[in-house]
């Protein structure tokens, strides 16, 4: 028995099942130049997959069989997308026990993580199945009386749709599930790191009834030239990007050059606010949960916990005793709670923060170092008085590191959480209704989880400020970013 063949009988299905080429206007087709890319378990750091790795020609027949399949998807009726999107829903939560799994052998999350994932990805075509058919506009009287206003919202038109490798369904859904309701067709392309996903969500998209070339998905590993060949056709209309905020400049700068409209879910820094008066029991889950979410390799993930200076100590204990208590290990086992990080890059990076920290007088309550085994595992860590010129303070981490600094007063827990270029989410604790309003609506971010460790809800906005992005996603927000705001002056 090979290896893949081992890793198939762990997750009780083949994974040679999942298909592996490009998926344009309704077909599965290899890379013209015959190239592949391989894909990687980072639980062992087994090769598991081969996928087709396209160039600017392939990009480029994606965007036409989007632009070919956009007039008559715009034209189906709102009812008519709405059934198709829930049948979406229907499909993966049908599927739900194989699309965890292979979330979990692709990207290295806890299976109990990537069953919650499935669930929330899954979400988003309910929502915005409902959604499809409340795309509502308005009209009225001019001030003047002197005509009616109509006001329309249209479909925007061809999206590209560029993902991260730490949701891969949910990040794809997020916006496939919004750009369809409006009317529009597009082209995902997800990360190489995690492609089997999006793969296998096209699959289930064909089968709902979604007609071909609406959604098309394509893998490269030359992202910058073919997305950005992408956003200088004429076609294009939309970009919808989550990942760093240094590519999302970069793109910022493309799409200039052909005005594109540009939603933009970009990096985070999350303070974690923690005040004398809060209760500490409360704390503690929230921060298991805001900052162990997917081994902390999310951009809501709470990266800089600044506790009151009379609680700081308990909490630093708890804290470090609830992650040091942590499963550690591959993936897709059902014991497992912290997974491995993604690749070897990834883990010297979080090494190299951790050793930074220390130098400058941080003190490790658990955890520290790589863990000397098959794959990329990094141990739950807690660190203690953090400097504030630690790396670790500006950085985002993406991994399972908790970076304690204490503070004394509110004022300075404001100010500490706001000293930073993002503004995605920060996290409040606190008894004191009055204080934690007053402190949330301080927060420079565009989300806030009060006395809450988990915020992301398909039905709310989600989306930051300063450099943490542009536009939202879920709520009624996100299907009007896929749209185009008409306004018909009329007489009668």
């Amino acid at each position: 028995m090979n290896a893949i063949q081992k890793i198939s009988a762990a997750i009780s299905f083949d994974i040679t099942s999942i298909p592996t080429d490009l998926y344009i206007g309704g077909k599965w087709r290899p890379a013209k130049t015959g190239k592949r890319a391989d894909v990687l378990d980072p639980s062992t750091g087994v090769i598991i997959a081969s996928i087709a790795d396209c160039s600017v020609d392939e990009a480029m027949e994606a965007v036409a069989a989007a632009h070919a399949a956009a007039a008559g998807w715009a034209a189906t009726a709102p009812r008519k997308r709405s059934e198709i999107l829930r049948r979406c829903f229907e499909l993966m939560i049908e599927r739900k026990d194989m699309l965890a799994k292979l979330i979990s052998l692709e990207n290295g999350k806890a299976l109990n993580d990537a069953h919650g994932e499935v669930a929330y990805a899954a979400e988003f075509f309910r929502w915005f199945s409902e959604e499809a058919v409340r795309l509502n506009g308005d009209i009225y009287s001019a001030p003047s009386g002197a005509n009616k206003i109509i006001v329309q919202h249209q479909p925007i038109g061809v999206a590209v749709l560029v993902t991260p490798w730490n949701f891969p369904a949910a990040m794809a859904t997020r916006k496939i599930a919004p750009a369809l309701a409006a009317g529009c067709t597009c082209v995902l392309k997800p990360a190489t790191e995690t492609p089997l996903t999006a793969f296998a969500l096209a699959e289930i998209y064909a089968e709902a009834g979604v007609p071909d070339g609406v959604v098309n998905v394509i893998t490269t590993s030359q992202a910058g030239p073919v997305v950005s060949a992408m956003l200088h056709d004429p076609r294009v209309r939309k970009l919808s990007f989550t990942g760093s905020t240094p590519v999302g400049r970069k793109l910022l700068h493309e799409a200039a050059d052909t005005v594109i409209s540009c939603s933009m879910e970009l990096g985070g820094n999350a303070p974690f606010i923690v005040f004398d008066d809060a209760d500490l029991d409360a704390a503690i889950e929230g921060a298991m949960v805001a900052k162990m979410r997917n081994g902390g390799e999310a951009c809501t993930a709470a990266n800089r916990f600044y506790v009151q200076k009379g609680i700081v100590d308990e909490f630093s204990k708890r804290l470090a005793e609830r992650m040091s208590a942590m499963t550690v290990g591959v993936g897709y086992d059902k014991a497992t709670q912290c997974g491995p990080v993604i690749n070897k890059t990834a883990l010297d990076r979080i090494a190299g923060l951790v050793d930074d920290a220390t130098a400058r007088g941080a003190k490790i309550l658990t955890g520290g170092k790589p863990l000397d085994q098959e794959g990329y595992y990094f141990p739950p860590t807690v660190l203690k008085d953090v400097a504030a010129d630690a790396n670790i303070t500006a950085a985002e981490i993406f991994g399972p590191i908790a970076a304690i600094t204490t503070f004394e007063t509110e004022e300075e827990a404001i100010r500490a959480a706001n000293d930073t270029e993002f503004g995605l989410i920060s996290y409040v604790y606190t008894r004191d209704l009055s204080r934690g309003l007053r402190v949330s609506e301080r927060m420079e971010s565009g989300m806030v989880g009060l006395n809450r460790g988990l915020v992301s809800d398909p039905a709310a906005p989600f989306g930051g400020t300063k450099q943490s992005g542009l536009g939202r996603e879920g709520a009624h927000h996100g299907i009007l970013e896929f749209c185009e705001t008409k306004y018909i002056a009329v007489t009668w």
